[in-house]
């Protein structure tokens, strides 16, 4: 097929009469590679739901293979410090086994406080979430359970509260107070006649 200007679009139709010529095409060109070193895909034509419906479960056997693969053994590790790379990550978590990868990811150079450590084997998995879980990483205690984190929530807003009232002493210039633009009165707005 080319388009408007006569350019290739880089695939093309061919009709046969008989199926059997058709499937025995299929097999003979599909994976060959050309002489311009590109590989050439053959296969029978299809609707677009068709050829939909098979690519998702093409990529649902591959998510699947990649579930069934690091099951067990790759950890989630949130509540990450913002200094926390994977290096240090991985430092960490040595201890515990025999790593395979590590990652902590990001986003414009900057942590989103979480990564992913994976083992060798599911039981260096359980060890390390077991031997890792809350301890203290910088400034941040790792993967805290549910009820632990909501019960260090009050103190940790009360801190944070503390420390910003401090912070915010009510400066000898009326406009601003803690970096908010506070008007000395509001002026009077005359309503005016919607028409």
């Amino acid at each position: 097929m080319t388009d408007e200007t006569g350019k290739s679009r880089g695939f093309g139709f061919v009709s046969y009469e008989e199926p059997e010529a058709a499937k025995k095409a299929v097999d003979n060109l599909n994976g060959m590679e050309l002489a311009s070193g590109k590989v050439l895909y053959a296969g029978r034509a299809q609707k677009k739901a068709e050829r939909q419906a098979e690519l998702k479960d093409k990529f649902e056997k591959i998510k699947m293979e990649r579930i069934n693969r690091y099951q067990g053994v790759n950890l989630y590790v949130k509540n990450l410090d913002d200094v926390v790379d994977d290096e240090r990550l991985r430092k960490e978590f040595s201890q515990s086994g025999t790593i395979t990868s590590v990652r902590v990811m990001s986003e414009d150079g900057r942590s989103k406080g979480f990564g992913f450590v994976c083992f060798s084997s599911p039981e260096e998995a359980t060890k390390a979430v077991t031997e890792m879980n809350g301890r203290t990483i910088v400034s941040k205690p790792l993967a805290q359970r549910k009820e632990d984190r909501r019960a260090h929530l009050p103190s940790q807003y009360m801190q944070r509260m503390t420390t910003t009232r401090r912070q915010c002493t009510v400066s000898t210039m009326p406009q601003t107070q803690c970096g908010f633009f506070v008007p000395r009165q509001m002026p009077k707005v005359r309503a005016s006649p919607r028409w």
